[in-house]
């Protein structure tokens, strides 16, 4: 009798699951397992929106800083702030060569929605004193400190004043020597040649305009161009002569403020294509528009968004974000 009991209690003890508590745990591992890989995509999804939004907030203020200083920038030509009196002594038929002539501001106009582009021109640096001996005539050298930092082919321009010449530095040491040579010649592309120079007219074209003494000072001069194209990831960029300066960037758009009254006061702010005349403009308002590179991050929707007051839909599910400043040009007021 007791042996009997004993094989029923042995027994009971190694009855396994029935097939419905199997079904049941089955059940509630797939929800457990359902809820996790739910929990784990959407902390994904979240990393990748941050991820891209940082990117793509320090590409957008890193475009507003550069571009907002070459604007301030623009237009420098030092005690002779008119234009008018500069001499731009480069070659016009040489490879590279900048006209300085039109104007400190210029700028395209996209085609059909496209980005702008964006020119500013004039002298940067702190400026570097002129040196006796002076002349004797304007076709001499100019005299500058050494450790000027100055390279053969740097375009450099002189300033007073009442006047100012542009010219490309030819002689190979201009930083130990302090000495700036103009000549004309292949040493240098565009290099140096003006027919026109009020200086030295004709066949002997490489002088300035002028014998410069104590009272004038030698500054960097330069174009800086920005524009969009593709980068070398294939993604769109911002180009700053030619080379690119920063990626992610898909859009920049311009307006451009006209003081027609005088008064240092932009009356309306037009694209290019609208500006009356660019030598009125003092103030440049811009934006823009940072891409992430990563697809798929807007839950399924093409986001909206406003580039200078125009409303704009996406055609794709990238993060956009647009960055927009208006700066004044600080050397036209």
């Amino acid at each position: 009798m007791m042996n009997t009991l004993n094989r029923k209690v042995t027994t009971r003890k190694q009855s396994g699951f029935a097939l419905v508590e199997l079904l049941i745990a089955m059940l509630i591992g797939l929800v457990l397992v359902g809820g996790i890989l739910q929990i784990f995509s959407s902390s994904r999804q979240t990393h990748r929106v941050h991820e891209a939004t940082a990117r793509m907030q320090e590409s957008g203020r890193m475009a507003l800083e550069v571009i907002s200083r070459d604007i301030r920038m623009a237009d420098f030509w030092g005690c002779a702030s008119d234009l008018m009196n500069v001499v731009n002594n480069l070659n016009s038929a040489g490879t590279g060569y900048i006209d300085f002539g039109a104007g400190g501001v210029g700028g395209l106009e996209g085609a059909s929605g496209a980005a702008d582009t964006l020119f500013l021109r004039g002298g940067f640096s702190s400026g570097l004193s002129v040196q006796p001996p002076y002349g004797p005539q304007a076709s001499a050298n100019i005299k500058v400190p050494a450790g000027n930092d100055l390279e053969q082919g740097d375009i450099i321009f002189i300033s007073d004043c009442t006047n100012a010449d542009i010219f490309q530095v030819s002689n190979a040491n201009p930083q130990s020597s302090g000495v700036l040579v103009h000549n004309t010649g292949s040493v240098t592309e565009p290099g140096n040649y003006n027919s026109t120079n009020p200086g030295c007219p004709g066949s002997n074209a490489h002088c300035l305009s002028k014998i410069y003494g104590a009272d004038a000072s030698v500054f960097n001069v330069q174009e800086i161009r920005y524009s969009i194209a593709p980068g070398s990831e294939g993604e769109p960029a911002l180009f700053r002569n030619g080379d690119e300066y920063l990626d992610g960037i898909e859009d920049f758009q311009i307006l451009y403020g006209e003081d027609t009254a005088s008064v240092g006061v932009a009356n309306y702010y037009v694209p290019a294509d609208q500006v009356v005349d660019m030598n009125n403009v003092v103030s440049i308002r811009f934006a823009v528009v940072t891409r992430s590179q990563d697809d798929n991050l807007t839950g399924g929707v093409n986001q909206q968004y406003s580039v200078l007051g125009e409303s704009r839909t996406a055609p794709d599910q990238r993060l956009r974000q647009t960055y927009m400043s208006t700066v004044t040009i600080r050397n036209r007021l």
